[in-house]
């Protein structure tokens, strides 16, 4: 046991493992009864690769990515079917690099079903029809706003992969957003979600079903439940035809069948709606729903609509994403744990068993290099609780000298209406490995905790997480858990904002590493994001029209004069969300003064990096970062130029 100061401790998770690792398996189904799903891959520029159950192995070889693009954060991507008539399984999917439909069967090359530029999301295939239905969203013109979206039906024959007239359109552009369709099992009636400027959709959406006729139009298309104040977000069909959604009409997004309620608690069984096709429910052809559901964190369970008995999965994984498919009496889903990475599991809901079937865990390192995480709850202003795990340094071959106490980098999630789960990172032992100490908040407005928890940042963005933020990393301090002189904080997206604006609002933080931010409100909401999120800051920071003076007081680019803290800027060139103009007008206005800071730009990246390069090279940037300004010796890891 070597006694080595906090920070500097050696470790076997470098970078390239931890970028090794980074990403998930998701958007998982079933083709027949097999189950396909998703999975990264950051050594390979990024993409996402489509894998097949029965062999785990990609069926489609690079370049092919399967992601959308529509509403920027995308949908679900793909979907398959087998032939009434029997026959291998037919797959649609979304091309990232150019958004087209495509058609494949395996063993042969993909067919393009649609012409370049419209974007597609949750397809639905139906070879009896000669159809896929799907989302269509098309740009009408240059600006991010300039665009229309629609549910469209595309033949299967490839008759409009150069004919965009040959694209049937099921729906008139009644709303400026909207999900995928889900069919009844008898084929008459559509339901789906539905909202408009300035909601969000977990602030308010309408969820409507519409007749099917003969000729496969949509017609007397009629509002069941929603609103402006009430979140509808899913909607599926029971095996007997009745309409089962998650609403949030009570405080938390409960069950309803036909507007009944089948589980009433005090917990969520749903999330928000960033990406279309995410999917907490899943009804079984026995009756039963397959849930993911939890107050924070969120279990698979099965739940028997006729009695209120719900029982979870057994095993490992306390953590199960927004997306589930089933067959008969099997779930398929993707679960983590604090010590265990995400997973494609199987549950058989028949004998209660349940199994990985793909991306199974295997520790690169010794599992004693992982934090033992406390989940833990804080006490913020005004008394009001804050959520967070903290992840304390361990390392078997190193302790401390005695009476030192370790750095700890506060981390916030973006979103911000998101929350981050308790699931084994290495990008997290990457720093705690080496005796730096990790904290993830759930600050006020992340989801999980019902919407009023969630409502806490309502007009008070910059304020609510900044506190709670802040809050977290003081009672460390004070309890002795961390070096109050040595507290940092990163974030990504929202997170970045969170980041930042703690820098310039308060003194809490010796430095930052900021990535791929919202840092000028006044800029961010008037035509430098995408459509989507482009009324967002409306609830988050209040009516520009009401309150304009807010979007300039609360915006980091604003209050440069407060920054002194070092810190990191990193940036994605091609980032259409939080686009590299936030962060070149901050360093602007930071001209000439003597702030230490380092700004590195990745081409080829968006909003959220996926390259392993670009990985390694932002982890690399970051810990040595801190290493410069915590007086830590670090070997290893390329410099980082501050400059003033």
């Amino acid at each position: 046991m070597q006694t080595k100061a906090y920070g500097s401790w050696t470790s076997p998770v470098d970078a390239a493992l931890a970028a090794a690792h980074d990403g998930a398996p998701e958007w998982v189904g079933y083709v027949g009864g097999e189950p396909w799903w998703t999975e990264p891959r950051p050594g390979e520029g990024g993409r996402r690769t489509l894998v097949r159950g029965s062999t785990g192995q990609s069926v489609l070889p690079a370049p092919w990515n399967v992601s959308s693009r529509v509403i920027e954060y995308g949908g679900h991507p793909w979907a398959g079917a087998v032939p009434a008539a029997g026959g291998a399984p037919l797959l649609v999917f979304t091309h990232f690099d150019d958004q087209r439909l495509y058609r494949f069967e395996p063993g042969a090359e993909p067919r393009p079903l649609t012409p370049p530029g419209p974007r597609w999301a949750e397809p639905l295939p139906l070879p009896d029809r000669g159809e896929v239905w799907c989302v269509l969203e098309e740009f009408t013109g240059d600006g991010p706003d300039d665009v229309r979206r629609v549910l469209a039906a595309v033949p299967l024959d490839g008759s409009a992969a150069e004919d965009r007239a040959a694209v049937r359109e099921l729906t008139g552009e009644r709303h400026r957003f909207l999900t995928g369709p889900r069919l009844s099992h008898d084929g008459r009636r559509a339901a789906w979600l539905a909202w408009d400027h300035p909601r969000m959709p977990w602030d308010g959406t309408e969820l409507l079903v519409g007749e099917v006729g003969d000729d496969g139009s949509l017609h007397s298309v009629r509002t069941v439940a929603g609103g402006p104040a009430e979140a509808v977000a899913q909607v599926e069909w029971s095996a007997d035809d009745r309409l089962l959604y998650a609403s949030d009409r009570s405080g938390w997004w409960n069950l309803y069948r036909d507007g009944v309620p089948l589980c009433p608690r005090e917990e969520e069984f749903a999330g928000p709606l960033w990406r279309l096709g995410s999917r907490w429910f899943a009804p079984l052809d026995d009756g039963l729903i397959a849930v993911v559901h939890g107050r924070g964190p969120a279990a698979l369970g099965v739940l028997d609509p006729e009695t209120g008995e719900l029982v979870d999965a057994a095993g490992p994984w306390t953590e199960f994403a927004s997306t589930l498919a089933v067959h008969g009496t099997r779930v398929v889903a993707v679960g983590a744990g604090p010590r265990t990475a995400p997973e494609v599991v199987e549950l058989d809901t028949a004998s209660g068993r349940a199994r990985v079937v793909g991306t199974q865990h295997h520790d690169p390192v010794d599992p004693a290099y992982y934090s033992e995480p406390q989940v833990r709850t804080f006490t913020g202003p005004g008394g009001r609780e804050v959520h967070a795990h903290v992840h304390p340094p361990r390392n078997p071959g190193h302790t401390a000298p005695a009476g030192e106490l370790p750095p700890y980098v506060i981390w916030a999630h973006g979103g911000p209406t998101s929350r981050v789960p308790l699931v084994l990172d290495l990008a997290i032992a990457y720093f705690t490995s080496r005796g730096i100490g990790v904290a993830e908040v759930n600050y006020g407005g992340s989801t999980g905790y019902g919407r009023e928890y969630r409502e806490r940042l309502r007009e008070q963005w910059g304020v609510v997480d900044v506190e709670d933020c802040a809050a977290v990393a003081l009672a460390l301090a004070e309890e002795g858990s961390a070096d109050r002189a040595r507290l940092a904080i990163r974030g990504g997206s929202a997170g970045g904002w969170t980041a930042a604006a703690s820098l310039t609002g308060t003194d809490v933080y010796a430095c930052g590493t900021i990535a791929y931010p919202v840092l000028d409100l006044v800029g961010w909401g008037a035509g430098e994001t995408h459509d989507f999120e482009s009324r967002y800051l409306e609830s988050l920071i209040g009516p520009r029209a009401e309150v304009p003076e807010r979007y300039a007081e609360r915006s980091p680019t604003e209050q440069v004069d407060r920054l002194t803290a070092p810190f990191l800027l990193l940036q994605g060139l091609d980032d259409v969300i939080c686009p590299p103009a936030q962060c070149e007008r901050l360093l602007a206005r930071l001209d000439g003064r003597p702030v230490p800071h380092a700004y590195l730009t990745f081409a080829g990246e968006g909003h959220g990096f996926r390259r392993a390069e670009t990985l390694i090279r932002a982890l690399e940037a970051e810990l040595a970062l801190y290493a410069q300004v915590f007086g830590i010796d670090v070997a290893g890891i390329p410099a980082l130029e501050l400059v003033k």
